[in-house]
């Protein structure tokens, strides 16, 4: 006599259940699609309500903040922190970039001339970071 392996048994319940379910659980609901001109009038609203994405867009572009100062005050802001040295200068800025280059390697040993030879050789093996780019510390 043979005997049935409680496994066996499982899996061929496990697969009539799913092939009895499987066309419920992908049915599709019985509403109607939207009509061209339906479409058409959802676009409509859309655009004069300023919801729609700009072409090419991944993500929704959000809307920037309003200010609470004038442009004449941020103006002035911005230049006088120009005039005491605080803007940051543009990009990713590194932990020398706050720093004048003449701050920066004021304790060089090493001549400009050799820096520069140093800094073609990099170039030449294709070694310099691009600009804009924060160098990886874990890849030294």
């Amino acid at each position: 006599m043979k005997t049935i392996h409680p496994n066996r048994l499982i899996a061929g319940i496990a697969a009539l259940a799913v092939g009895a379910l499987w066309p419920v659980a992908f049915a599709q609901t019985e509403t109607k699609a939207p009509t061209r001109e339906e479409v058409k009038q959802e676009t409509r609203a859309a655009n004069k309500a300023g919801k729609l994405m700009p072409a090419g867009e991944a993500t929704p572009v959000e809307k920037a903040a309003s200010s609470t100062k004038t442009r004449a005050e941020r103006k002035a802001e911005t230049m006088q922190a120009r005039k005491e040295g605080k803007l940051v200068p543009g990009g990713e800025a590194t932990y020398k970039s706050s720093m004048s280059q003449r701050d920066a390697t004021k304790g060089s040993t090493k001549t400009r001339a050799e820096r520069k030879a140093e800094t073609a050789q990099a170039a030449k093996e294709k070694k310099l970071i691009p600009a804009g780019e924060v160098a990886d510390p874990a890849k030294k």
